[in-house]
């Protein structure tokens, strides 16, 4: 098998297990009647001893919505092994990833709530931070937007994918980019993550990305991250060819961003996000950048005040 078949088969693998964690209710389902009423119970093995987890008050709803989920976790663990058995078969091993590597990845899950609301400010998405919370928590929250909600959960998904160790030891290259915008448009693109083939516009300015071609794209990505350079400076050149380049049909800066991460994470060099504070500014010489003006300053300032050190 490939080595394009194999990182494939990881990121598939790293994605279902994404699905995973956000499914509440892995179990069978249990229904206990006690002095009259009826109650909703979880059963699963734990450390090889079965387990019995109250949830709450019997109701239809909820007892379907568990059952949902506990026959959707059964059909994601059933797909995690098949994906296991294929790379097993293909002579892959778990690499051990270094301890350097680990400690970026901790830094970025303790701070990921953060980050996804940083990003979400860059889009426009007019969520408070508690708010923004709560969406990330699958809570309840009036006000805003469904697009705006589905752009956030969105984002989750797309971090959570990267900060999958399998993953973020893959090479970042198109597929993993490609998957990235996948993510990030679910619900609003069928093929979000689908090279673009319509013209594009970038608003406040006259620049107007040529087409982009795919051989192209891969080669230049592929260029760029064989550079003799920091893998701050590299991840800042994926981060403002992408955006420049608007790959996708929608969410570029959302996946350029995200993608530039996967790199630096990689390599135990911390995080690469813009602060809500400076939106206004890196919009600003983002539309310098975008006309061939004034490359240095973007870049100085994503170093200086974009990424974080830990």
């Amino acid at each position: 098998m490939s080595e394009i078949n194999i990182a494939e088969l990881l990121r598939q693998r790293a994605e279902l297990e994404s699905r995973m964690k956000l499914i509440m209710y892995d179990g069978s389902v249990d229904i206990k009647t006690i002095n009259g009423e009826r109650y909703l119970y979880i059963r699963k093995r734990l450390a090889g001893k079965l387990t019995s987890q109250y949830v709450d008050r019997y109701s239809e709803e909820l007892f379907a919505l568990m059952l949902r989920q506990s026959a959707e976790a059964r059909a994601l663990k059933k797909s995690i092994r098949e994906i296991e058995k294929q790379l097993a078969l293909a002579g892959y091993h778990d690499e051990a990833v270094s301890e350097r590597v680990l400690l970026n990845l901790d830094f970025a899950r303790a701070n990921v709530k953060s980050l996804i609301y940083d990003q979400a400010v860059l889009e426009g998405v007019s969520t408070t931070f508690p708010q923004t919370e709560t969406i990330l928590e699958n809570g309840k929250v009036y006000g805003v937007t469904p697009s705006d909600i589905q752009k956030i959960v969105n984002l989750k998904h797309a971090w959570e994918f990267i900060l999958d160790k399998d993953v973020i030891s893959a090479p970042s290259d198109y597929y993993v980019l490609c998957h990235i915008a996948k993510l990030i448009n679910e619900g609003f693109y069928e093929y979000g993550g689908r090279i673009r083939s319509v013209p594009a516009t970038i608003g406040g300015t006259s620049y107007m990305p040529p087409m982009p071609i795919e051989p192209m794209v891969k080669e230049i990505i592929g260029s760029i991250t064989k550079e003799d350079n920091s893998a701050i400076d590299t991840a800042v050149s994926l981060c403002l060819y992408c955006m420049k380049t608007q790959i996708f049909n929608d969410g570029n800066k959302r996946a350029s961003v995200i993608f530039a991460n996967h790199y630096l994470i990689g390599r135990g060099d911390g995080l690469l996000v813009i602060p809500e504070k400076d939106v206004r500014e890196f919009k600003h010489l983002l539309i310098a950048y975008y006309e061939g003006r004034d490359e240095e300053k973007i870049r100085a300032f994503m170093k200086e005040v974009c990424w974080r050190k830990f």
